[in-house]
């Protein structure tokens, strides 16, 4: 108050001022008027207590001195220091067109109660502009009474004590608060529904409407007995409707609107369950119709559901919460930035934020909501949930709940954009519909299914990038960067259905192979690099098609190859391969149904290893590669062999092979060339046109060998 009078005299002093100087007339108008808006609110007038006790008389009181100060044209409510306990049987119901704000060190405080659903603070349908400015708002967990039921037919999960509440409200800001220790959400934004009725089967009957929405009979379709109308109140501000909750009936309809007199208006065709219909001008009624014969068993409900619009929180702590730091759980147009979203543990689903309307449930619909700026950690089971909407975008945030899920999208989310986050020790789990952009990862893994999963621009450290695609280049990557710093299990993994992945380079040695899978067949790689892979375990190709890729091992293994070791296709066009000086061997391919083709491609050879084995294969074809041994100390070294010695008394498994157009350079005398321990009964290869430089030929009698030159 004291503030206030001060602020009131420095008006009347410059009013004072201003009639000598009348560019100050403005000023003192201004802020006299900023004056008059805000309104510290008096304890003692309205029986309110900031020492945490008589509950009942406080939450009363802060609600009648914010009627009050609505009513008297206050824009701003301000309550002192202190702790001011809600009473657990209601709670704090906010105005519209006000800013109500506490000091840092206010505390409104839950009472303990024994109740499943609670809030403390409420906005609701119809309350617009409003804005909550500092102070802290806390709930009962640590007291609560968990063993209460609302009632019999309730879960008695007590998950739902609210911090903060809205229910269709627009305009919303939240800034600079703390919400923590409730039994469920931080923050709630959530939708306004109203039920307008249900129908059943009684409610229909068989027929039809013509373009001119008159009657006639159509045994193969149902209709609307007598028509819905738009009496309910609510239709007065919200002129938009919708059908849900479908059963034993198709999910489209078309309807026909009518005036009040019953003059036909309009028909609208292929209506869907849950679309959003706005109200034709003059409308006053309407007939649904469905395209079947029965209606045995039908029914329908016609809502009007309202979400919380234009929304913004900011500058806030959400903490210590069970179920979340934010849901929102009905919402359009929402921002979520620079807040702090942590310790958020108790029961399901534990997360930091949560889009979760129950929209595929009867629920409510989440769109546009950005999610920028934020810091979540010490989250039980999620950062960030996008479980059912549309159209988010999450950007800037650092997710470092470790070990669990930093982001997940799920089936019922569309449109999600995820872009510059850092992942630190959380993982990616993504249905669909998501577009990652320039994101970090360090320490984890993700599951990507797919469709319509685009990465472009994201580097990852010690973590595993897992695909696994549920169609067919259902999931995409580029400008990818897989950092091995330690011995980790960490790198490229690619499952399900193909994948087309494009400039993902990885450096470094894991704990196990930096490239492992089991897609199938198709996947295209488009300037893969790996880098000083684990030359013990070596690589676990999935089949298809390498084009400009680059594969060079780490010094140190032994016998770690890179396999084309699966049935499918495979293809290196222009790759180069470069082995370590203790390798083994280079490039082994190993599948009854193997296809393998290597052509355009170079193989430097450090050690003692051949550049390209294969013990088994359907076809081989090896064309225009060139292939350099220049540290070969052993003379019995093959450097393209099919199959081995230990195996050539067996029965062939090399269907088909071709090698053609090569050239094999080597330091000593070995074997460029090696076909002759192909196994009994092994058919005729193609040999021909290849260049060798000191290395030799080792070809079997029945092989089609022509134009070789050996220098």
């Amino acid at each position: 108050m004291l503030k206030l009078c001060l602020s009131v005299l420095l008006v009347l002093q410059l009013a004072a001022l201003g009639t000598a100087n009348p560019s100050n007339s403005a000023v003192s108008s201004g802020e006299a008027s900023a004056a008059q808006a805000r309104y510290g609110i008096e304890l003692s007038r309205w029986g309110i207590h900031n020492n945490g006790t008589h509950p009942v008389e406080t939450t009363k009181g802060i609600n009648n001195a914010l009627k009050w100060a609505a009513k008297n044209g206050k824009k701003v409510t301000l309550l002192p220091s202190g702790t001011y306990l809600i009473d657990k049987n209601s709670r704090i119901n906010m105005v519209s067109d006000m800013t109500f704000e506490l000091p840092e060190d206010a505390v409104l405080q839950k009472e303990t109660n024994g109740k499943e659903r609670y809030e403390l603070m409420y906005i609701g349908y119809g309350v617009n502009n409003v804005t909550l400015k500092g102070g802290t708002y806390k709930g009962d967990r640590n007291s609560h009474d968990y063993t209460k039921k609302d009632n019999r037919h309730t879960a008695g999960t007590h998950e739902s004590g609210f911090g903060i509440l809205t229910e269709g409200a627009s305009n919303v800001t939240i800034d600079g608060v703390k919400s923590t220790d409730f039994t469920g959400d931080g923050l709630m934004l959530g939708g306004h529904g109203t039920m307008v009725k249900d129908l059943y089967e009684d409610h229909f009957v068989q027929g039809d409407l013509n373009d001119k929405g008159i009657n006639y009979s159509n045994p193969k379709k149902i209709r609307t007995r007598a028509p819905l109308t738009f009496d309910n109140a609510i239709f007065k501000n919200e002129r938009v409707f919708e059908l849900s909750n479908a059963i034993k009936l198709p999910g489209t309809f078309d309807i026909y609107f009518y005036k009040a007199n019953g003059r036909f208006l309009q028909k609208l065709a292929g209506k869907k369950v849950r679309d959003i219909i706005p109200i034709p001008v003059g409308a006053a009624q309407f007939h649904l119709v469905f395209n079947q014969s029965g209606k045995k068993g039908a029914y329908i409900e016609y809502w009007n559901r309202v979400v919380t619009k234009n929304a913004v929180v900011k500058n806030s702590e959400f903490a210590f919460n069970r179920r979340q730091g934010i849901t929102v759980g009905g919402a359009d147009n929402v921002l979520i930035t620079n807040n702090s979203l942590h310790d958020t543990k108790g029961t399901a689903p534990q997360s930091g934020i949560d889009l979760e309307g129950g929209f595929g449930e009867n629920g409510y619909r989440n769109s546009n909501v950005v999610i920028k700026g934020n810091k979540f950690y010490n989250n039980a089971a999620y950062d960030v949930i996008l479980y059912d909407g549309r159209n988010a975008v999450v950007e800037d945030n650092h997710l470092a709940s470790k070990g669990v899920i930093g982001l997940a999208v799920s089936e019922p989310f569309t449109g999600a954009t995820v872009r510059n986050n850092h992942f630190d020790g959380t993982r990616i789990v993504a249905a669909h519909d998501v577009t990652f952009l320039g994101n970090k990862m360090n320490d984890s893994y993700t599951t990507l299914d797919g469709p319509n999963i685009k990465i472009d621009g994201m580097t990852f450290t010690d973590s595993m990038f897992s695909i696994s695609a549920k169609v067919p280049f259902g999931v995409s990557a580029s400008n990818v960067t897989i950092h091995n710093t330690k011995k980790s299990d960490s790198g490229l993994s690619i499952w399900g259905k193909p994948v087309h992945l494009k400039n993902v380079t990885i450096t470094g040695e894991p704990t196990l192979r930096a490239v492992s899978g089991g897609a199938a067949e198709g996947s295209i790689f488009d300037n893969l690099k790996v880098i000083g892979f684990n030359t013990n375990y070596g690589l676990a190709l999935p089949p298809g098609t390498y084009n400009k890729c680059v594969f060079e091992g780490a010094e140190g293994g032994d016998y770690g190859a890179i396999s084309a070791a699966q049935a499918g296709k495979y293809v290196f066009d222009g790759c180069s391969f470069k082995s370590a000086s203790t390798s083994a061997i280079n490039l082994l391919g190993d599948h009854p149904k193997l296809d393998l083709t290597v052509k355009n491609s170079t193989f430097e050879l450090l050690g003692d290893s051949p550049a390209i084995s294969v013990q088994a294969a359907g076809s081989v074809v090896l064309e225009n590669n060139t292939i350099t041994a220049n540290k070969l100390t052993n003379t019995g070294i093959e450097l393209i062999k099919l199959n081995d010695y230990w195996k050539r008394k067996e029965k062939h498994d090399i269907l088909k092979a071709v090698i053609r157009g090569n050239t094999i350079t080597s330091n000593l005398a070995a074997i460029g060339i090696s076909t002759v321990n192909a196994g009994t009964g092994a058919p005729a290869y193609t040999v021909e046109n290849n260049t060798l430089t000191k290395a030799k030929l080792a070809l079997k009698a029945n092989d089609a060998v022509t134009n070789n030159t050996v220098k």
